[in-house]
């Protein structure tokens, strides 16, 4: 729409937009929004941006590495529960904390999920993940785990060609690197070692994916600029 393409061009819409997401930061704006009743550590504008990603393309399998309290897994369940199919939602994270497992599993849409608990770039846990994905016909990707350069990359290369055509890679976060540098002083990451630089890397070297600009210049407001990545090719 022509009206998206002005809003993203106003500088002043920008700079304003900038502003109010370093101050929110310090309020863990996130952290404020359940889905279903399960915290799901997400600004809204995403949460917003991923409804329609799956209406369009329909996954028969949603994977996330990172699945902290479990609110997203629950989203995109009930995204899936919605579509009618038999699709599937899988969750890897290096530590499943007891009481949010169980939380998760006790929940209704829990029909619908699994959840793998290592390292999502440890070699056993990602021959698992390509297992459980063997005849999928539609899989979109998720990245929200470990925030450092090295990790996030690892992951792209790990799990990209998992992605089927004019499906989605999605990679949050990669907004560390517009941040001030005391957003991330007690972190592994940070300006110039974080999810943003990782996808600026990954995409010198693949060509089957490129950045939907439409999103975030719809969105303004999202933790992922530049990483909403498009499947262009088989």
């Amino acid at each position: 729409m022509e009206t998206i393409k002005e809003m993203s061009k106003n500088e002043k819409i920008k700079n304003l937009t900038s502003d109010w997401f370093i101050l929110m930061s310090k309020y863990e704006y996130s952290y404020h929004f359940t889905w279903l009743g399960c915290s799901i550590i997400q600004f809204p504008q995403d949460v917003i941006a991923m409804q329609e990603i799956i209406w369009q393309v329909k996954p028969d399998l949603i994977i996330e590495t990172g699945i902290a309290h479990g609110g997203s897994l629950i989203f995109y369940a009930s995204m899936l529960e919605l579509l009618g199919d038999d699709g599937q939602v899988l969750g890897i994270d290096i530590d499943i904390r007891k009481h949010n497992r169980m939380k998760i599993e006790k929940h209704p849409m829990f029909k619908r999920i699994t959840m793998f608990e290592g390292s999502s770039i440890d070699l056993d846990i990602v021959k698992k993940v390509y297992d459980f994905a063997r005849n999928k016909k539609s899989i979109l990707v998720v990245l929200d785990s470990m925030h450092t350069h090295e990790h996030v990359l690892k992951e792209l290369e790990l799990y990209s060609s998992l992605v089927t055509n004019n499906n989605y890679l999605v990679v949050y976060d990669t907004v560390i690197e517009n941040m001030p540098e005391s957003f991330s002083s007690n972190r592994p990451w940070g300006k110039g070692n974080n999810p943003k630089t990782a996808v600026r890397e990954f995409l010198k070297t693949n060509n089957r994916f490129e950045i939907d600009k439409e999103i975030e210049n719809k969105l303004l407001i999202t933790v992922a600029p530049e990483g909403y990545l498009k499947c262009i090719k088989d």
